[in-house]
């Protein structure tokens, strides 16, 4: 209620009875960080396969930089330590 800058009084009418104006709805979205967007049912479709698509190759990405960290990592302990697992030990 705070961060989106209305009443009291206001947000309790909105969680009780729904239906909010437009300019409400937007004022929410701000306060959420928050973009409103109004899509043409005919577009739906395509907006979600490409959110989706946006989604994958953001967790694609975030797999990718975890290998790379590890493989880092894993460099940096070897040049810590060159003798690290050569004679078969585990330390």
């Amino acid at each position: 209620m705070l961060r989106v800058g209305v009443s009291r009084q206001q947000y309790q009418r909105l969680e009780s009875k729904g239906n909010p104006r437009l300019d409400t709805l937007q004022l929410l979205a701000k306060g959420l960080n928050s973009e409103l967007m109004l899509i043409p049912k005919e577009k739906l479709g395509g907006v979600m396969a490409l959110l989706e698509q946006e989604s994958s190759d953001s967790d694609r990405m975030h797999v990718s930089q975890a290998k790379k960290t590890s493989n880092e990592d894993a460099k940096k302990s070897l040049s810590d330590d060159p003798w690290q697992d050569l004679l078969g030990d585990e330390s």
